[in-house]
């Protein structure tokens, strides 16, 4: 029965920071409580929508009302296996940054209720994103999300936070610009076929023309390449996540960059499959490109939040070869490694942060001994860093596996090449630990204070989940199958049987 979940899900956390916003100033605690209890009721329905979800492959919880009928627009809302995990994710993850953020914005160009405010818009409309089955409507969102993410960087953070906030919005509204030449065309399209329509279950029965499709499949791709980030319109990512906070961080590389892999699922293969099979071979070189130039610049940094932020570049870089790949194991793994992602990616930014509020340097020489005077804070770092460069047993070796085995049945040598990237990722974690956690006591760190109750209590959910599906995937697995074999069939592309020879007589 059609009782409005979704619609629930985007307009509590909205409620949660309208509520945030009209708390006194002079109440700070009082406004970070409000926003936690919303975030964490938001978390609860999350989770009944996730268990009542039915494993069909088919959109569940579907909502559609008529928005602006002139243009073909609804109000439509729908969540399949990836819809699902995503904005399972995206509950998950926002009260962990609240509550490890709980003193990041006091420095803040705005006060701390802003700040809490801001989270929750995001997460309302990150909700919206992965939950609407009408273009225009997601476009709509899709480009409001950098509204309270621009305000996230540009208004907390580092000394270059303005730089960063403003260079986000720019490369993000190019893409945007060009998703939106698309979005006309459809639009074009649907009228000259008869009524016009964005809704997906219309939009998918166009026929397009060859030429078409693929410069519709253009501008998406571009919007979404950006957002991933891919090489080369990364640039703006660790500059973004280097200047802002560790949880806007989390915010930024766990749910609002997996808006751009989840687009070139839902719209790139599922609007335009033949020109998606078109462009495999040139998707497929940037995404190696991503997944080792990622990793070798991580390598040279000094700085650790961009470390990170150029792991995630090498990241995102499997992701998209799974998708590109074309077969079910590749798809599913890079569903899953979208998850995985945020989870890892997460613990290691809110660990950094911790590492990084405590002795007000990111640099990394700054660092060393710090496993002698802060063992739990150590611990959980090494235990981050394990689990970003695919440690087998935690959930991220799992996925990436999937992505690697899943395109080595179609494109081998693009496969091969890309187990560099994990020999890299060892690397430039295993170095950043090396440098700022062993060897003497460097001066400044002698005082450097443990992990505290509350900073355990954000970081506990990541490391459980982290370890739980990295023996016990097959919840999540079971949630993306159906919808990666939905996807599949509409791109028309089966994955190869193995040909085992039969000789004459076993005929």
């Amino acid at each position: 029965m059609n009782i409005g979940w979704l619609t629930l899900l985007l307009l509590l956390p909205f409620v949660g920071a309208i509520a945030t916003m009209l708390v006194p100033k002079a109440k700070a605690l009082l406004s970070k409580q409000v926003a936690l209890g919303f975030s964490l009721v938001t978390l609860v329905l999350t989770a009944i929508v996730a268990i009542g979800y039915h494993r069909n492959g088919a959109e569940d919880y579907t909502e559609s009302h008529t928005w602006i009928k002139a243009f073909g627009a609804h109000y439509a809302l729908g969540l399949d296996g990836l819809g699902v995990v995503l904005v399972v994710l995206t509950a998950l993850l926002t009260p962990i940054v609240l509550i490890a953020s709980w003193n990041d914005a006091q420095n803040g160009r705005w006060s701390e209720k802003s700040f809490f405010a801001w989270i929750l818009g995001l997460e309302a409309l990150s909700i919206g994103v992965f939950s609407a089955t009408d273009v225009f409507l997601f476009y709509v969102l899709f480009e409001a999300t950098l509204i309270p993410m621009y305000f996230l960087i540009g208004g907390f953070g580092g000394p270059q936070r303005s730089y960063a906030a403003v260079k986000f919005l720019l490369y993000s509204l190019l893409g945007g610009l060009l998703m939106l030449a698309s979005v006309v065309g459809l639009y074009v399209i649907s009228a000259k076929a008869g009524d016009p329509s964005y809704l997906l279950s219309d939009l998918i029965k166009l026929d397009m023309g060859q030429n078409t499709e693929r410069w519709l499949f253009l501008g998406f791709f571009f919007a979404f390449a950006v957002k991933a980030p891919m090489v080369p319109f990364h640039t703006w990512l660790p500059d973004a996540a280097g200047e802002a906070t560790p949880g806007t961080s989390v915010l930024l590389v766990g749910i609002l960059d997996k808006i751009g892999t989840f687009g070139m699922i839902r719209f790139c293969l599922g609007l335009f499959p033949n020109a998606s099979e078109w462009a495999t071979p040139v998707v497929l070189i940037l995404a190696l490109i991503s997944v080792l130039y990622g990793a070798l610049l991580a390598i040279g940094q000094t700085d650790i939040k961009r470390l990170i932020a150029y792991t995630s570049i090498s990241h995102f870089g499997f992701i998209v070869m799974g998708i590109f790949a074309l077969t079910s194991q590749g798809l599913t793994g890079s569903t899953l490694y979208m998850f995985n992602h945020g989870l890892s990616t997460a613990a290691l930014f809110l660990v950094a942060g911790y590492l990084i509020s405590r002795r007000g340097s990111a640099r990394i020489a700054d660092y060393g001994g710090v496993e002698k005077v802060a063992p739990v804070l150590a611990g959980t770092f090494l235990f981050a860093g394990l689990s970003s460069l695919a440690l087998p047993g935690l959930s991220p070796f799992i996925s990436e596996f999937m992505v690697l085995a899943g395109t080595f049945s179609r494109h081998k040598t693009i496969a091969v090449i890309a187990v560099v990237g994990i020999v890299l990722a060892a690397l430039y974690i295993l170095l950043m630990y090396q440098r700022t956690m062993t060897g003497p006591v460097r001066d400044g760190i002698e005082k450097l204070k443990d992990l505290n109750a509350r900073e355990i209590l954000a970081i506990a959910p990541l490391v459980v989940l982290i370890v739980g599906l990295g023996i016990f995937p097959k919840p999540v697995v079971d949630i993306i199958k159906p919808a990666v074999e939905s996807t599949m069939q509409r791109v028309g592309v089966t994955d190869k049987a193995p040909q085992i020879p039969v000789t004459e007589g076993q005929k």
